[in-house]
């Protein structure tokens, strides 16, 4: 049963942020205005489903470097549950898998709130108007890349990128739960 694009939140506007990256620096949504799409993927270092999909997210970003296109990822995730998720762990985690892409720490949890992230990997590509067109999963395949048959978010990409709409269903990423602070 297809899932309806309300409860994916295609339509909606993107959300400001400020957030902290592993290369010391800080990033906001209007830093990814001279870009088309913006790729944005809820993440984190402990998860088996990011684990087995980080070096397809980091593929993506760098077959698509020359295009008018930005990925990042965000880990909202509380470090006092799974201190594997603190901000100097995700640095190493950066800089042992050669991330490509920004890798950023949001340490309030207030923009995981701010998209209605529910796990990881969560991913939302906006067009150039800042509209989410896309929250699905990256591929058919979360936990083998060697049985993967359909790459749908870089199906999802290159259509938007021919000024196309996403034609095909749109099936929702699946993963862990954001680790969520007590209130």
């Amino acid at each position: 049963m297809p899932v309806s694009p309300e409860i994916l939140r295609i339509g909606s506007k993107a959300n400001s942020f400020k957030l902290k990256g592993v290369d010391g620096m800080y990033y906001s949504l209007e830093d990814f205005n001279d870009k088309k799409l913006l790729c944005i993927i809820f993440s984190c270092n402990h998860c088996p489903y990011v684990k087995a999909v980080e070096d397809r997210i980091n593929k993506i970003a760098k077959d698509n470097a020359g295009k008018s296109f930005a990925l990042i990822c965000i880990n909202s995730n509380d470090e006092n549950v799974y201190s594997e998720d603190s901000y100097e762990e995700m640095k190493n985690r950066a800089r042992e898998k050669g991330f490509v892409f920004p890798y950023l720490h949001d340490d309030t949890q207030k923009t995981a709130r701010a998209y209605d992230a529910v796990c990881t990997p969560d991913i939302y590509l906006y067009d150039e108007n800042r509209v989410l067109k896309y929250r699905g999963r990256i591929d058919d395949n979360w936990k083998y890349e060697f049985r993967v048959t359909r790459k749908e978010l870089q199906m999802a990409i290159n259509r938007l990128l021919e000024n196309k709409e996403i034609d095909f269903e749109i099936i929702p990423s699946m993963g862990c739960s954001i680790k969520w602070r007590n209130p």
